[in-house]
């Protein structure tokens, strides 16, 4: 599963390095004496036409101990020991615009030990008939479970049938509707991370109990159906269709899958990957569509081979959601992705394709690490998300070897990672998930960023050849199955020869990570006599003060002629010295202790470094040419700024002198979004209008003038958030009317909405006019929730009100438009109007945990601290972590939201009177 960073985000984050039931005629509901059992067929009766079937109170005496909520840990470690061979037969009756299906089920399964009842989850739905081998048993649900009573469980083989209804509705459930406002078509998906197939049927539903899967679907005759598996037969029956699916291989709960609807299978190739689009983006995606394909099927071949394992399903497709949840997600053989990172809503760039492959290859990979070999519980979630999204660029720079992908990975990877682990609402990368209830709390930066970014360092300390046979060795180990970290540190000590418990335990086990520091000695003759790398915890306090972590490093000394001497130092103790007496070496200007970013770590400059360095990107002198150079050590100078060592506004001015004389169109991005950062939050009040002023001016004038294409956008995407000023509105108005143009760029339709919004939020007197003047010329469904959005930043209070209700108490709006208005309603110029709801925001946390999909949560907190910068707000926050007892989980998110505020505050009140 990738993070979903949508592109409708109207506001860079500042840690990033870039810029959210009738039954109709001809539907068959099959009662349950027509089960679809083991063939394709309709199973005769005759196994369950003897008895009707009963709904029984539960006794006392069938009742486990306890019935958990949620799945705790150790009861899914017992049930996992007393299940095997397990299998799964499913049917749905898909009807159009229906808020439930009805659906039938078989579960087959070795039981090692019948002498207690077992568990079935099933939540959401209900169940009208159910048989226990062949025994009618109660249907009660209680707590998400039900019992299966031991007097009717045998010892080896056992089977369950059921009927039971599942919900359907656009946002909060796991089968999930979408209604396409352009052609009024509607598509059906399903979403089951971490422990949702529970709410879609009654199951086992825990990642070490995987199983074969069997589906059959019933829907109208005009929609595709598309799962796991190929369809094995396909029924007509006059306006609907059967579609019968291949058994899958092994796969758990969460992986199994379909979407159904009128979507269309775009640009078919033999060989490639199949994608399938809703109808009325087919036209659209035309074009699209080769790349992805040639992408996918590039990259199936690198991993083959890489992995030294064949592709593990019989087949690949990817169908495009239109706002789901998340970037994608790697269901096995059926990878649904986000409609709109695949087909752009904005005019793309070079590094917008650039990314778009990274996803690709990131939920490709997941089937070989996540779907072939599965973590045994969600506190070793990294070890599918972070390798996936390690593996991708992996993949990409093989395929791409002319490309600066590392550079790319740095600039996507460790700002997120480092922005989380240097607060305390950090955790290691292993995570305690004590139920699969509070599963959620793993996903987020460190799994997805500081995971692939401790794996780069691994593959520095034992060697590319080295980890790539551990990675051979550990899928050869877990074919189909299941496996913890460990498993992993193994066949890596077993392919290098080297003992990892030390490097694992801290890398793995421990949460935050070290700040580097350097010192340089001798220099007073010109010499150099030693290198002094130290390591201390960033987080301090006594929890991690003794902390130690092994680091393999490469160290650079910058000549101010762009001549360098690099080499490697390890330290793996609070300090450590390189010597340079035997043969001296000329004193540098700067060091930079990471060079090719091997390491993981907030590695600062020494101040006298920092003046040399900060004079050098200002002249572009030679040792600045060096691209990823360059960017490293951009990256350090904006971790200065954070650390509120070195003054925002020195900063800024720095990256705007430099930024007309920037080719890389990555590097610039990530430039214009720190600036954009420290205008907007850390830079005082008197000095923010100037600033304002001369970016925007920088803005409009390279986004028409630039040479450089792609260029151009990144300059035309920055200017709204320096347009607060009538000057600068007035380019987008111009731009709006076509009065002004960007050489070779055609806006779409997001772009000239992210114009609207900004107008509205700056209160420009002409904002309503255009407003409705482009709801008229784009009445399409994305022109709706784009509208929708746009409305959230209207600087009134009466808005804010109304949307704020909505949030919480519209179950009919969809999240996908709520999570993309979020930057809208807390919009930078608008703290005040926004600071009201910072405390029921809070108060709210408990509810968005329960009825929210993963990253909403973060993304709800991170929008409405980000909007604030205030001691005010801060204290709100921190009364609220004093009083309210949140849970633990929340309490971290809350932590590391709260970073953000907290160092604005401290930012602000060192320089806000330079």
């Amino acid at each position: 599963m990738a993070d979903n960073n949508p592109s409708e985000n109207l506001r860079p984050n500042r840690h990033s390095s870039g810029y959210s039931p009738k039954q109709s005629r001809n539907r068959r509901i099959f009662p349950v004496s027509q089960f679809p059992l083991t063939t394709p067929a309709r199973l005769q009766a005759a196994l369950l036409a003897t008895a009707a079937l009963m709904i029984l109170p539960i006794h006392s005496a069938a009742q486990p101990p306890a019935i958990p909520d949620g799945i705790p840990h150790s009861f899914a470690q017992q049930r996992a020991a007393r299940i095997s061979d397990l299998h799964y037969q499913l049917s749905y009756n898909l009807i159009p615009h229906a808020p439930t299906t009805e659906a039938t089920e078989q579960i087959r399964f070795q039981l090692s030990d019948a002498r207690t009842p077992l568990l079935l989850d099933f939540r959401d739905g209900a169940v009208s008939e159910l048989r226990l081998n062949n025994n009618p048993i109660p249907a009660e649900i209680q707590h998400g479970h039900i019992v299966l009573p031991a007097k009717d469980l045998h010892t080896g083989e056992n089977t369950v049938e059921a009927k039971f209804t599942a919900n359907i509705a656009p946002a909060g459930k796991a089968i999930t509707r979408f209604e396409d406002h352009d052609d009024g078509q509607e598509y059906l998906y399903t979403l089951f991370v971490p422990m949702d197939a529970s709410m879609a049927f009654p199951c086992f539903d825990q990642p070490d109990l995987k199983a074969r899967f069997q589906l059959t679907v019933d829907a109208p005759a005009g929609w595709s159906v598309v799962s796991n598996t190929a369809p094995s037969l396909t029924v007509s029956m006059g306006t609907a269709k059967e579609t019968h699916f291949a058994e899958t291989e092994p796969i758990p709960t969460y992986l199994f899958a379909f979407a159904a609807g009128p979507f269309v299978n775009v640009h078919p190739q033999p060989g490639k990957p199949n994608i399938w689009v809703r109808k009325s983006k087919a036209q659209s995606a035309e074009p699209e569509v080769p790349a992805v394909q040639t992408t996918a099927a590039q990259g199936i071949q690198y991993l083959s081979d890489y992995f030294a394992q064949p592709f593990p399903f019989p087949k690949y497709e990817m169908v495009l959601i239109p706002g789901f949840a998340y970037g994608g997600m790697e269901h096995a053989g059926a990878t649904f992705l986000r409609e709109e990172s695949v087909l752009f809503r904005t005019a793309p760039t070079a590094l917008n394709r650039l990314n778009r492959d990274v996803l690709v290859l990131h939920e490709l990979t997941h089937q070989w690490f996540g779907d072939f070999t599965t973590m045994r519980w969600f506190d070793d979630l990294w070890l599918k998300e972070g390798f996936a999204q390690y593996m991708a660029y992996k993949t990409l720079a093989a395929l791409r070897p002319n490309d600066d992908i590392w550079q790319h990975f740095y600039q996507s990877i460790k700002p997120a990672a480092y922005a989380i682990d240097e607060t305390q609402g950090t955790t290691p990368i292993y995570q305690e998930i004590p139920n699969l209830d509070s599963a959620k709390s793993a996903y987020g930066a460190i799994v997805y960023s500081k995971a692939p970014g401790v794996l780069r360092q691994l593959n520095y300390v034992i060697g590319v050849d080295a980890f790539q046979r551990g990675l051979q060795l550990y899928l050869a180990q877990h074919k189909y199955g299941n496996a913890t970290w460990s498993d992993l540190i193994a066949a890596f000590e077993s392919a290098s020869g080297r003992d990892l418990t030390t490097w694992a335990d801290m890398w793995i086990r421990h949460r935050g990570m070290p700040r580097v520091d350097v010192s340089f000695v001798g220099c007073n003759d010109s010499h150099l006599a030693k290198i002094v790398l130290t390591q201390t915890p960033v987080l301090g306090g006594p929890e991690t003060a003794k902390d130690v972590w092994p680091i393999a490093t490469e160290v650079l000394l910058g000549y101010p002629d762009g001549s360098t001497h690099i080499f490697r130092m390890e330290l793996n103790r609070p300090s450590a010295t390189a010597l340079f007496s035997t043969s001296p070496w000329t004193c540098p200007s700067y060091v930079f202790a990471n060079n090719n970013d091997h390491a993981y770590g907030l590695f600062l400059l020494d101040p006298k470094s920092r003046a040399a360095v900060m004079q050098q990107i200002a002249s572009s002198s030679p040792a600045m040419q060096d691209l990823f150079r360059r960017t490293l050590l951009w990256g350090s100078l904006w971790d200065s700024v954070r650390q509120a060592e070195l003054d925002p506004a020195a900063y800024i001015r720095l990256a705007l002198g430099a930024l007309p004389t920037e080719r890389d169109e990555s590097l610039a991005a990530s430039l214009l979004g720190h600036t954009q950062t420290a205008i907007h939050h850390y830079v005082s009040d008197l000095s923010q209008p100037a600033l304002l002023a001369q970016a925007a001016a920088l803005a409009a004038d390279r986004m028409t003038n630039d040479p450089d294409h792609d260029l151009c956008i990144v300059w035309f995407r920055s200017l709204p958030g320096f347009a607060a000023q009538p000057p600068a509105r007035g380019v987008l108005k111009e731009i709006l009317a076509g009065k002004r143009t960007i050489p070779g760029v055609e806006l779409r339709q997001q772009d000239r909405w992210s114009l609207v919004t900004a107008l509205i939020a700056y209160n420009d007197p002409e904002a309503d006019a255009l407003f409705a003047a482009e709801q008229k010329r784009d009445p399409s469904g994305d022109g709706l929730k784009y509208a929708w959005v746009a409305l959230a930043a209207r600087p009134d209070p009466a808005v804010k009100r109304q949307y704020f209700a909505e949030y919480l108490h519209n179950p009919q709006r969809s999240e996908d438009w709520i999570q993309s208005s979020l930057g809208a309603f807390n919009y930078w110029n608008q703290s005040g109007l926004a600071a009201p709801y910072l405390e029921p925001a809070l108060e709210a946390l408990p509810q968005i945990k329960r009825e929210r999909k993963i990253f909403f949560l973060v993304a709800w907190l991170d929008a409405f601290m980000d909007g604030q910068q205030s001691q005010a707000s801060l204290d709100i926050v921190q009364h609220y972590l004093a009083t309210a007892n949140p849970d633990p989980d929340l309490r971290l998110k809350i932590l590391e939201a709260e970073d953000e505020l907290d160092r604005t505050v401290r930012i602000r009140a060192k320089f806000a009177a330079q």
